[in-house]
Formats: C-alpha cells, sequence, structure tokens
C-alpha cells in the first residue's frame, strides 16, 4: 500500500487516472474511502484522482498527540502543510481541489495560502458559519457516542477505521478539527479565494442549514453556487452521479472547455 512520510508519521494515498490532477479531500469523520463511488466518475472522465488519508484517519498515523492536536487551533494550519507536503511528495503542481465538509475548510484555506496551486475548488456540505460555540451545536445535532449509532453507521466507521473506530468517531463527534470548538466563521477567509469557486449544498442536512450555502457563495469573488434537493448532508454518498457531474460540468466551463465569460451562477437540480 502507498505511504507517504509526513513530519514523522505514514500518511495513506491513492492515485487513480492519468490527466490533469484532481485532489479529493475527505470529511470530517472518514477517510479517503468515502470517495469509492465518486473518483471513477472522474478517472473515466479524464482526470487522475489524488487523494489521502489526513493524519488520524484511516490507515494514516495520528501519533500519540492525536487527540490534543485534533483539537487545537494547529488543526487547520497543519492540515494545510500536510497536503502541501503530499502534493510536493508526490510531484503535484496545480490541480483542481474537491472537499467535502471539513475538506471544503482544507481547500479554501489551501487556496488562499497557495492561490497558484489551485485551478479550481468545490466545497461540499461546508459549514460557513456557526451561530452557537460548535461544542454545542456538536451536541444538539450528532450523535454523542459510537455506541448510540445505529449498526449500519457503525458498520462504516469500522470499515472506515478499524479497531479505532469507536474512540475516533467519540473524538470526532465531540469537538475539534478544522471546525474548532467556539464559534467558526469562514466568511472572512472566503473573500481571500481567488480561484472559481463551487459550493455544493443539500437542502436537508442534518448537520448544517441550506441558508449556510448562501452566505458561502456570496463571499465568493468567484462563486457559483449548486444546490441539491431532497439529499441530506453526504451529497457525495446519495447523489453521487450528480455530485460528479456537476463538479466536472464546473471544471469545464471554469476552464475554458465551456463559455467561461459566463457569469456566476446559482443553480437548484432537479
Amino acid at each position: 500500500m502507498p505511504f507517504e512520510e509526513v513530519n514523522g508519521r505514514r500518511v495513506y494515498y491513492e492515485v487513480h487516472g492519468e490527466g490533469e490532477v484532481v485532489m479529493l479531500l475527505h470529511h470530517g469523520f472518514g477517510p479517503a474511502k468515502i470517495w469509492s463511488a465518486i473518483y471513477p466518475q472522474f478517472v473515466a472522465n479524464g482526470f487522475k484522482v489524488v487523494m489521502y488519508d489526513r493524519r488520524g484517519y484511516g490507515r494514516s498515523e495520528g501519533g500519540d498527540d492525536f487527540r490534543a492536536f485534533y483539537e487545537s487551533d494547529r488543526y487547520r494550519p497543519e492540515s494545510v502543510e500536510e497536503m502541501r507536503i503530499v502534493k510536493e511528495r508526490l510531484g503535484i503542481g496545480q490541480c483542481h481541489v474537491v472537499g467535502q465538509c471539513e475538506g471544503g475548510v482544507i481547500g479554501v484555506d489551501y487556496s488562499v495560502k497557495y492561490p497558484h496551486e489551485v485551478t479550481t475548488l468545490t466545497a461540499g456540505s461546508t459549514q460557513c458559519y456557526s451561530e452557537v460555540p460548535m461544542t454545542e451545536l456538536n451536541a444538539a445535532r450528532l450523535v454523542s457516542k459510537f455506541a448510540l449509532l445505529e449498526p449500519r453507521l457503525q458498520a462504516k466507521m469500522t470499515d472506515w477505521h478499524g479497531k479505532d473506530a469507536a474512540s475516533l468517531y467519540d473524538q470526532f463527534a465531540k469537538f475539534g478539527g478544522a471546525y474548532g470548538a467556539g464559534f467558526f466563521d469562514l466568511r472572512p477567509v472566503l473573500a481571500l479565494v481567488p480561484c472559481p469557486t463551487l459550493v455544493l449544498y443539500p437542502d436537508r442536512s442534518s448537520i448544517f442549514d441550506v441558508e449556510q450555502s448562501i452566505a458561502f457563495y456570496r463571499h465568493l469573488a468567484r462563486g457559483e453556487l449548486a444546490v441539491f434537493p431532497r439529499c441530506g448532508h453526504n451529497t457525495y454518498e446519495q447523489r453521487p452521479e450528480d455530485y460528479a457531474r456537476t463538479i466536472l460540468d464546473f471544471i469545464r466551463r471554469s476552464t475554458g472547455r465551456e463559455d467561461s465569460k459566463a457569469q456566476p451562477a446559482m443553480t437548484c437540480l432537479a
């Protein structure tokens, strides 16, 4: 299995296909395995897909201090640097970035810090801001313990994380990661994103209200918005064909394969 060493820890990655690179950044509960229904569609359309498990997820090592790291202010900047090192080790230059939920935050931060390295950015089901501290939001909207999850979700977490599934879920559901523990607000950063950016959102997320997508879109200089009707938080899983097709169409428009002068769009997929 392919690994790269990043800051003394092994990071698992996968590369599929040939062509322009699309990097897929997983969400805050699962590793690169979440993309199993998505990445083949990019490969079939002539793209090379690169995806990896961030520190502590899936097959990547977390280290003895992972819990402290996850709850610290270091998480976002160090996740960006981890991505930079992975790109460097794999010889990836400018590329398209797709981030789901927390992965979208990492994608935004990366495109701001390294603007010449991101051709387009897609953020799927990514929170824009919080109106209460994340500790309160998580307590109100997430199942607090692995033991309380329904069996199919326990099986999914176990497939993603193996023997560490219970302890990792309990940590992820508490607070931390890219969203932190206090109030979260991505709006000041969004104004600095220089590349074309697609905000892809469901209208029935049990975690973040659909109004979040409007705020996200409005704060982008070069934004587009696509809303999936009758769809829950995990858009990539519930509507995989629509998810991939919408992103592929966005990439084609943004890179001149279609009318690159089109105005920013708001779309509701029927």
